[in-house]
């Protein structure tokens, strides 16, 4: 597919976003990918939009992962064992979601924009193990939440990190940056299995991904490197980014159920 002018711009614009907002705050960028490819890049198929922002997703939560691993930010046996389970319904949810039609999928992506957004205004406990380890105490909490978020994940395309780091979080008790950083390993996992899942199906555009990767990996990069610096405002980043999400949300509810009754009619 070749992008003009314009469309070039708008996936650049957009994948640069979605990667500083992964790289900023650990996760939430994610959810913007579908309703940016579908109402400002203009993908008309919105199960292509789910497919091609898997793989954007995936490849900029590897990119910030490799940030956080180096500045020792992953728990690496916990990450895996929830990765692991995850990759199990991330191939389930995304099989059911190719499944539904598409203006419904859009409806239900924007609940659950609003649902991300109340946690995004939750406040997260400060009480933590900063030794946490593989267990069989947190093992079976791991596999559950992790086969639960992945099923969500791999449904609607959306990396999940503002679902997978309270997960990590009340299985485990991590601190939130082992948390963050941790939750890229699963970021990563679902993205690449949703990715290959939609792909198998022709449903990845993979010009505009490629844009979205190139743009989301250099604007991950700068998001990374000034989330520690700002740390201590996270919570007002959070509040101003859930007042995003809700507004992005109302409008692909009002878009959905204006297309959907329109089809009704004809």
């Amino acid at each position: 597919m070749n992008l003009p002018a314009a469309e070039l711009a708008l996936g650049s614009l957009s994948g640069s976003l979605v990667g500083f907002t992964l790289g900023l705050i650990g996760g939430g960028g994610s959810v913007l990918a579908v309703p940016l490819m579908v109402y400002l890049v203009g993908v008309g198929n919105p199960h292509v939009a789910i497919g091609t922002s898997a793989v954007a997703v995936a490849v900029n939560a590897a990119a910030n992962l490799v940030n956080h691993a180096r500045s020792g930010h992953v728990k690496w046996p916990c990450a895996l064992i929830f990765a692991a389970a995850g990759m199990v319904g991330a191939l389930a949810g995304s099989t059911l979601g190719k499944m539904v039609d598409g203006q419904k999928l859009l409806l239900l992506f924007a609940l659950v924009m609003i649902v991300i957004g109340l946690l995004m205004l939750r406040k997260r406990g400060t009480d933590s193990q900063l030794d946490v380890r593989l267990s069989r105490r947190n093992l079976l909490p791991l596999l559950a939440f992790g086969l639960g978020t992945g099923t969500l994940s791999g449904f609607f395309g959306i990396g999940g990190g503002f679902l997978i780091v309270p997960a990590l979080m009340f299985a485990t008790g991590m601190p939130i940056l082992s948390a963050i950083g941790s939750s890229l390993v699963s970021v990563t996992t679902f993205g690449l299995t949703t990715a290959a899942n939609y792909a198998l199906s022709g449903l990845v555009d993979w010009t505009l991904a490629g844009i979205f990767l190139v743009a989301g990996i250099a604007g991950g990069l700068a998001g990374a490197r000034l989330a520690a610096r700002l740390s201590a405002t996270r919570g007002t980043l959070n509040k101003v980014f859930a007042t995003m999400v809700f507004a992005v949300a109302a409008y692909m509810i009002y878009r959905s159920l204006l297309a959907m009754s329109g089809s009704g009619q004809s």
